[in-house]
């Protein structure tokens, strides 16, 4: 089984070598019944940003299942990529007495006032994928999810990979496709980046237009199509996930240019279509996000439930995510 990082250097290899082959909706239904030697069952109230892609889709299996294997009641609540839905969700949550409370935020700020309420009722609150920016840092207990900054100069490194197996040579003027603004993987995959092409490639790497296409597929079409009007010599494509590169590939393709070779594309997170689009050409690296945190989840809510001190950043571990999305969208390929 090859490493996490081994295989991504395998999959730049494949891909660079000719193009072969992430108002609310809530659920109240609980997912867990029972628990074992009589103990109270959990119930955990968790907000959802949305089903904006991919890896949020795999994400939200991930809680779903690991919470009915651990035997605990989750309400669910999808807010539709709105700050406003997950604070009405929190509230209801708070309102409801759950013994746990953790939410994805949509985007960094804004949660002081509802984080407030839930510590006044003695709601602990776990963050889970995206961090936020509070003024009390006692109003949440942990975040469970990836290291952002990192997935951002990876790209940046492994963009170097590309760039040379492509035998690139002069200028690289990038188009970076952002995250939803003001999102915790928008600000720190752009900050990531920028740090290694700012120190190891000032003289010859560019941002020339940068854009949020809000982790859409829609999103990044648009944006992309409107990069190539105002900026039609972009060479190099840094989309902040799967699903915006996808769209991005549409209005590539839709001006005439070749993905993957007129413009080269790296992205972030590793699902299913990501590796579609690699086997075809169209992508040429993709870092990993993984989005299976549910396991994670529900032993931190576990802890947190019965007063145990845990970390404040617990860091996402990791997984086969990778692999196994690509075993999906290549089944007949060895890894």
């Amino acid at each position: 089984m090859l490493s996490r990082r081994n295989f991504l250097t395998a999959a730049v290899g494949v891909a660079a070598a000719g193009g072969l082959a992430a108002c609310a909706k809530e659920d109240d239904s609980s997912t867990g019944s029972s628990s074992t030697g009589g103990a109270k069952t959990i119930t955990l109230g968790f907000s959802q940003v949305g089903s904006e892609s991919g890896w949020r889709s795999a994400n939200t299996t991930s809680v779903k299942d690991a919470a009915k294997e651990a035997g605990y009641n989750l309400k669910f609540s999808d807010a539709q990529q709105k700050q406003e839905n997950q604070i009405s969700a929190i509230r209801s949550y708070i309102t409801q007495g759950v013994d746990v409370i953790a939410f994805s935020p949509v985007v960094v700020t804004g949660w002081d006032a509802v984080l407030k309420e839930a510590k006044a009722k003695k709601i602990p609150v776990v963050l889970t994928d995206r961090s936020v920016e509070t003024s009390d840092d006692s109003l949440y207990v942990t975040l469970v999810g990836s290291d952002f900054t990192d997935e951002g100069r990876r790209a940046a490194k492994i963009l170097e990979k590309v760039l040379t197996k492509a035998g690139h040579k002069g200028a690289v003027k990038i188009a970076q496709l952002e995250g939803t603004t003001g999102a915790a993987p928008a600000i720190e995959r752009a900050k990531g980046f920028k740090e290694i092409m700012d120190a190891e490639h000032k003289a010859d790497w560019k941002i020339v237009v940068s854009q949020t296409g809000d982790f859409t597929r829609a999103g990044g079409k648009q944006v992309m199509a409107a990069f190539l009007q105002s900026n039609p010599d972009v060479n190099v494509l840094f989309a902040h996930n799967d699903d915006m590169a996808i769209g991005a590939i549409q209005a590539i393709e839709a001006a005439g240019k070749k993905p993957g070779t007129d413009i080269l594309i790296v992205s972030i997170d590793g699902v299913k279509d990501g590796f579609v689009a690699m086997s075809e050409g169209k992508i040429n690296a993709i870092v990993e996000c993984n989005p299976l945190l549910g396991p994670q989840l529900m032993d931190v809510v576990k802890k947190v439930k019965d007063g145990e001190k845990v970390e404040r950043w617990i860091k996402t571990e990791e997984s086969d995510f990778m692999q196994d999305q690509a075993k999906a969208a290549l089944p007949t390929r060895k890894y």
